[in-house]
């Protein structure tokens, strides 16, 4: 779950216009400068009742979840802090506000790393053991991440079913990849309906499950944001999804710091080479 509203670029907070990605205006309307009150609204919906909504899907159904949070955000909703506190999700850093991370300088970069690791450790009580970049990473980020330390892995790839090692400045480096393709941003194109969206994860989710009983497992990411997923319609598909994977044998459902660590503990970092598998 990306908990990101409160974090995105505003008027408010600096920026010449709001944001209005992954709302009802995604794609449709075009960004103008000053305040856009019904994309204001679009987010708020998110923080004020999506969220809500996504912690009973899975809790009621005694399910882990990891939280992309951006440090801002979860600030500035306490009681959402406090809810992803007592549940046992894990966060995961999803920086510190919505920014560009390739457009920052380092200094600017490896400040707001710091800003967020900070952040979310002072709103949810637990510090993030892994990093994802709200956009795509500079070519300093993984540096960076390495760099300030305390991180167990990165999220910052696309390009992988499975977690593995790189190095960094000499020193081993986990990379748990993520998926852009198993989202809900899927409800903005090809998905319009949650009953679509159901089947098109579900489909992913068939074909990853028959490769594992023929002795390839892989892992799969599934990216959901409350301002639209958390929307009454949309969510019946996701709840059509967590009954229907949670009913299959030999699946592990689990959070992504428990699969970090599961690597860490299965297959430990070779100390030779780059990208070992």
């Amino acid at each position: 779950m990306n908990y990101e509203e409160g974090s995105e670029p505003s008027v408010q907070d600096g920026e010449p216009l709001s944001e209005n990605g992954h709302t009802e205006s995604h794609g449709t309307v075009p960004v103008r400068a000053g305040r856009d009150l019904a994309a204001e609204g679009m987010f708020e919906y998110g923080s004020r009742v999506g969220f809500w909504r996504l912690m009973r899907l899975f809790q009621d159904r005694g399910l882990p979840l990891t939280v992309f949070g951006c440090g801002l955000a979860l600030e500035r909703n306490p009681e959402a802090a406090a809810a992803i506190r007592a549940s046992g999700f894990d966060v995961c850093s999803h920086g510190w506000r919505w920014v560009k991370h390739y457009e920052l300088s380092e200094a600017e970069e490896r400040d707001h790393i710091r800003r967020a690791v900070e952040s979310i450790q002072r709103a949810t009580g637990q510090r993030p053991e892994g990093w994802y970049c709200r956009y795509g990473p500079s070519v300093n980020t993984r540096r960076l991440v390495a760099e300030h330390g305390g991180f167990l892995y990165d999220a910052d790839y696309y390009g992988e079913e499975l977690p593995f090692w790189v190095k960094v400045e000499g020193q081993g480096h986990l990379v748990v990849p993520y998926s852009l393709t198993n989202n809900d941003g899927k409800l903005h194109g090809p998905a319009g309906t949650g009953d679509q969206w159901f089947s098109y994860i579900r489909d992913a989710f068939d074909l990853l499950y028959e490769e594992g009983v023929r002795g390839r497992p892989k892992m799969m990411s599934v990216g959901l944001h409350m301002r639209l997923i958390g929307h009454p319609a949309r969510a019946m598909g996701l709840q059509r999804l967590l009954d229907y994977v949670a009913c299959r044998r030999d699946v592990w459902i689990t959070r992504r710091i428990d699969i970090a660590r599961h690597w860490v503990a299965t297959h430990p970092y070779p100390g030779h080479g780059l990208n070992e598998r």
